[in-house]
């Protein structure tokens, strides 16, 4: 099965106001061209100069999402064009990434990337210092930033139990929290190649698929 053909099996799965965003990192530029052939326009990468170098050679009507971790000396190579960011951890990422994207003039969306698996080496805020900062009002002397919503990445395991306890966890604290973001803050990005299926069920509105459509990963 292709790329496009992979693309369009998984779309026809997908109730409406779930939006499809295809993981190409480690997958080549040639990959990607394939799925934007095929109709595909939104890709996820975790390395900001890998996503530099791809945003440089593809068409730029390409909407690029940074899903990884992201270090704060690396915003500076993604600002200009960065989409959405997933992986928001920390107050002062954002003071970064708000302060890079205002030397570009733009306005850059954010999602808070919550911890909520039961590994400790996931990435994201702990819940109830994020909760804090809402509460403090934090986040609302940004300019340059967009706090669109959550993320998670659940836990690596096939009991789906498991599973959906991490994605509903996030549903709630998004709910907690969302009084505090307005009417924009409704993205939930949840899901990937092995649980889509279940996160969209739990409510996701945002799902990252590689494997399934790109095959295993072409390089490190």
């Amino acid at each position: 099965m292709s790329i496009t053909e992979r693309i369009n099996k998984i779309r026809t799965e997908l109730p409406d106001g779930v939006t499809l965003v295809a993981v190409s990192k480690t997958h080549s530029a040639e990959a990607i061209r394939e799925a934007y052939d095929g109709g595909q326009r939104i890709f996820g990468e975790s390395r900001p100069q890998e996503l530099k170098s791809k945003y440089e050679l593809l068409p730029h009507d390409i909407e690029w999402h940074m899903i990884g971790h992201l270090q704060t000396n690396k915003v500076k190579y993604i600002a200009p064009f960065i989409s959405l960011i997933h992986s928001v951890d920390s107050i002062r990422l954002l003071e970064v990434i708000d302060r890079e994207a205002g030397k570009c003039e733009r306005v850059i969306d954010c999602l808070l990337e919550i911890h909520v698996a039961r590994e400790e080496s996931k990435t994201g805020w702990d819940y109830n210092e994020l909760l804090e900062e809402v509460q403090r009002g934090s986040f609302s002397r940004f300019e340059n930033v967009r706090i669109r919503g959550v993320m998670c990445i659940a836990t690596n395991t096939e009991d789906e139990n498991t599973v959906r306890d991490d994605f509903e966890r996030l549903i709630a604290y998004r709910n907690e929290v969302a009084p505090y973001f307005g009417k924009t803050f409704d993205v939930i990005s949840m899901g990937m190649s092995d649980d889509y299926p279940l996160a969209i069920e739990c409510g996701s509105t945002m799902i990252r698929v590689g494997s399934k459509i790109f095959g295993h990963r072409s390089y490190k």
